[in-house]
This record gives structure tokens, C-alpha cells and sequence, in this order.
């Protein structure tokens, strides 16, 4: 089984990753395509690309200026203490004890517009990229024509390498992100979550509860060790249960009522 997730727009490059060992992206030659390419242009442009403030667009041109291709503790974190959204609070990485970090090294993978497929413990220098940006690129005419089948063919070949009985793949990532995986190019199923919520007289998907849910059920694997994804029809985390009456073999429905 392996977990994919989406990354965080915010970073955290203040605090101290809690452990010091890393490993190294799959994707750098890739990466330093896409960053010579965003190196042509200007703060107003990547501005516009990515409909992003001024200030941010600046951040972002010197991070492009700055990247460079050898990854070490001086200009780079590992992604799973990096990222700093709500799925990031919802996984709680840093609290993680050893087992339970081994195995999301072991069977989660973040989706990225610039590194393609991270493993948790994989550096990353910090960036803004995300992968829906229609940036024309060599390959094609955005992000999407850029990667192609490459994450496809990667989730495969780590797949394949899982061994066990029913290897699935459990999609935690958003729609825009998970938009770079071929699902008809897998090798194994796909079992999407889905979050709701009571609001209003009716059950519904709420952004930020749903982004930190998805973390949730990434820490209830980590830290039960789940190696059959059905085992993940148990998570119970802050009050969500699974409905089977309303799921479907390709989508569980987790819901809870607070009100």
C-alpha cells in the first residue's frame, strides 16, 4: 500500500527538523529543468503565473535564483517537516515516534510541482509550485504535460516493490495534485477517502476540515502500521466514522456529526 498526499503552499523552515537522518528526491534532473525555466522569468511574471502577491513573487524569484542541486542540511529540510498546511497539522509529523516515521517513509508519498513524488524524509529546498500552474514548459503546455506518466510509472515501480496481498493505492491528495497520477496506468486499485461533515442540516466536505482529515488517516496508518489499506475503515480520529452505506469500493465515506 502506499499513501499519496498533496503538499502545503506554507513552509516551515524555522523550526529544527526533530531527526537529522534524510534521504534524497528521485526527480532532481527534473526539478533543475523546471527551475531553469522559472529562472527566465521576471517577479511580475511568476506574480501573474501564479496569482500570487508581489511580495510572494519576490520570495519566489530568489528561491529560483538560490536552488541549486546538491541537497544538504544548510538549504534544505525534509518535505515531511517542511510542509506547514492544514494536512500537516492534521499528520503531526514531529511527534511521529521512530516506527511510525519509518513506515510513512516507507509507504507515503507528496505529490509536488517541482519534485514530482517525495518520500517524507526527502530534502527539499523551499519553493512555491503548484501543480496545476498552466507554466509552459518544454514538454508541454503546463505541469501536467511536464511529468506525464513519470509519477505514474514511479507509484508502479514502489508498488511493485511493497509485495503483500491487495496492494492499493490510497489517494489522500486533492483533486489538482492527484490530476498527475494516471489511474488507468496503475497496476493496482485506487481507494480515494472522503471526508464529511455535518453543516446546515446536511452532511458536507469542508475544505479545511477535510485537508486535516487526510493527514489524520496518514497518522492512523503511520502509527497502526496498516499494511492492508481495509484496516484504514477503522479510522476514527477527532470523530469520523466510516459509512458503509453511502461508500463504494473506490470511495470511503468517513463522516461525523459535532453539532
Amino acid at each position: 500500500m502506499i499513501i499519496v498526499l498533496s503538499p502545503a503552499k506554507s513552509l516551515d523552515y524555522e523550526t529544527p527538523a526533530p531527526v537529522k537522518h534524510h534521504t534524497l528526491p528521485d526527480f532532481v534532473p527534473d526539478s533543475a529543468e523546471l527551475i531553469a525555466a522559472l529562472r527566465t522569468l521576471s517577479p511580475p511574471q511568476i506574480a501573474d503565473l501564479m496569482k500570487i502577491s508581489d511580495p510572494l513573487a519576490q520570495l519566489n524569484f530568489e528561491r529560483y535564483a538560490s536552488w541549486v542541486e546538491e541537497f544538504d542540511s544548510t538549504n534544505a529540510k525534509q518535505a515531511i517537516f517542511a510542509f506547514n498546511g492544514d494536512v500537516y497539522e492534521g499528520l503531526n509529523a514531529s511527534t511521529l515516534p521512530e516506527p511510525a516515521l519509518k513506515y510513512a517513509q516507507n509507504h507515503i508519498r507528496i505529490l509536488s510541482g517541482l519534485y514530482g513524488l517525495l518520500k517524507p524524509l526527502d530534502l527539499m529546498q523551499p519553493y512555491r509550485l503548484e501543480m496545476g500552474t498552466r507554466f509552459q514548459n518544454a514538454r508541454g503546455r503546463d505541469l501536467y504535460g511536464f511529468w506525464g506518466e513519470r509519477l505514474t510509472h514511479a507509484l508502479n515501480t514502489q508498488l511493485a516493490a511493497k509485495g503483500g496481498p491487495r496492494p492499493v493505492l490510497v489517494n489522500l491528495a486533492s483533486e489538482e495534485y492527484f490530476k498527475s497520477v494516471k489511474p488507468k496506468l496503475l497496476t493496482v486499485p485506487v481507494v480515494t477517502p472522503v471526508f464529511e461533515d455535518w453543516k446546515n442540516g446536511r452532511y458536507k466536505i469542508i475544505s479545511f476540515y477535510a485537508k486535516r482529515a487526510r493527514g489524520l488517516m496518514a497518522r492512523y496508518a503511520a502509527v497502526n502500521q496498516i499494511a492492508d489499506a481495509r484496516d484504514l475503515l477503522g479510522f476514527d480520529s477527532e470523530g469520523y466514522v466510516f459509512d458503509a452505506e453511502i461508500s463504494n469500493p473506490s470511495s470511503w465515506i468517513f463522516r461525523r456529526r459535532l453539532e
